[in-house]
């Protein structure tokens, strides 16, 4: 039954969807539900006492700043010390290449309102993260896929796609949610090269990138096509870098950033004035107070230590209590791994037996813009201790061995 409200809406709410993670975080929010389906971060590596510090001292020291309106570019010590950060990681910026945002789920909707037209074409890896999607399906954004592997996109299949005619390509090279894997250094380079080729940019979007705990560091995409670009003081790249301090810090702060070339900063600058003027000032001054010494690289090791053993736990449950026929990935860092069912199979089929057995996950359908993926599903290991992994695992495998029979 319709109400008055429903043809006063604006056309884009026809493709608004309610994002199918958030729903199920409602299902799984019940104490008993063993919840593999959000991607959050473990509570018990928030550095609580840091922030208590860094408040204290921001509302003695900095009260008429923190509290006051501010600019929309971001808090300028903040965007001084990402940019030497990146310049350390060799992406010669600027601050006015850095402009902070209200999450990187902000900066995402933000490069929507800039750059997509209704109909225009997004390249996106197949799975790709859901909450791109949504924010971009409100601008009438149609998708152009191109397959992953266990080495990440397939990018031998970007020539084919480009011909279509993209207006950018997103790609999150590491540990990708929702896969987790991890796009190889050859093929960062051979992207960088085909974009550069068609003049597609690329969006690069690595909230996990310093959540490695094996292997070897990558470059990132954005660092690898910097090297590429002439040196004359500015940064003049192909890519859009988002990075977040959500995984690093606490999701709770809602604080991201963006770089990219002055113009396209400018642009994304007046777009968010339109949203929401500028990200807190207080939480951008909080953020600033605990990083500007360093205290981030040495938190991140914590992190690193505590998400790789609930990795390792989650992969032997897997070996131990799933039976053949199903397969996942190995991430090398990151939050998620991703489980491969026979064809046949739906898991969506048992997703409800599953919340009976009191344990829950995402179906991988909701990672494929144009169809697919209903024999995957998504699993987090960073928000359950080993204990809850280890049982968690054995009800979903016990619920997936009765689909098999």
């Amino acid at each position: 039954m319709q109400t008055p409200w429903e043809h006063r809406f604006a056309q884009r709410t026809q493709r608004m969807q309610s994002s199918a993670i958030r729903e199920l975080l409602k299902l799984t929010a019940l104490p008993d539900i063993i919840s593999f389906a959000g991607g959050l971060p473990a509570p018990e590596v928030f550095p609580v006492e840091q922030f208590k510090e860094a408040c204290n001292k921001v509302l003695c020291e900095h009260c008429d700043i923190a509290l006051q309106y501010g600019t929309t570019e971001g808090y300028q010590p903040l965007r001084e010390m990402i940019a030497q950060h990146s310049t350390r990681m060799g992406i010669k910026i600027k601050a006015e290449n850095v402009l902070i945002t209200s999450g990187s789920q902000q900066a995402l909707d933000l490069l929507g309102k800039i750059f997509i037209n209704p109909g225009d074409r997004i390249l996106v890896e197949q799975p790709t993260y859901l909450g791109a999607l949504q924010a971009w399906n409100a601008y009438g954004a149609e998708y152009i896929t191109v397959p992953s592997d266990e080495d990440g996109m397939i990018t031998s299949e970007l020539n084919h796609a480009l011909r279509m005619g993209p207006k950018f390509i997103y790609v999150l090279p590491n540990f990708q949610n929702p896969s987790g894997t991890t796009l190889t250094l050859e093929r960062r380079e051979e992207l960088i090269e085909i974009a550069g080729n068609f003049g597609v940019p690329i969006v690069e979007d690595d909230p996990y990138g310093q959540l490695r705990f094996e292997g070897d560091h990558i470059p990132s995409v954005a660092l690898l096509d910097s090297c590429q670009q002439p040196d004359n003081g500015h940064y003049t790249g192909n890519v859009i870098y988002l990075g977040t301090f959500s995984k690093i810090l606490a999701p709770g702060l809602r604080l991201a950033w963006v770089i990219a070339p002055s113009e396209v900063i400018n642009k994304l600058v007046q777009a968010k004035q339109g949203a929401d003027l500028h990200t807190s000032t207080f939480t951008q001054a909080v953020a600033y107070e605990v990083g500007k010494s360093g205290f981030i690289s040495e938190h991140v090791k914590t992190i690193q230590s505590i998400y790789k053993e609930r990795r390792d736990v989650m992969l032997r449950s897997l070996e131990k209590h799933m039976p053949d026929g199903v397969q996942w990935t190995h991430p090398a860092g990151g939050l998620f791994l991703w489980v491969t069912l026979p064809e046949t199979m739906s898991s969506l089929s048992f997703f409800e037996a599953a919340i009976q057995e009191k344990v829950a996950f995402v179906p991988g359908n909701a990672f494929f813009p144009l169809g697919g993926g209903e024999n995957s599903m998504r699993l987090n290991f960073s928000n359950s201790c080993p204990e809850k992994i280890e049982d968690g695992i054995a009800r979903l495998a016990l619920v997936i061995k009765k689909q098999f029979a």
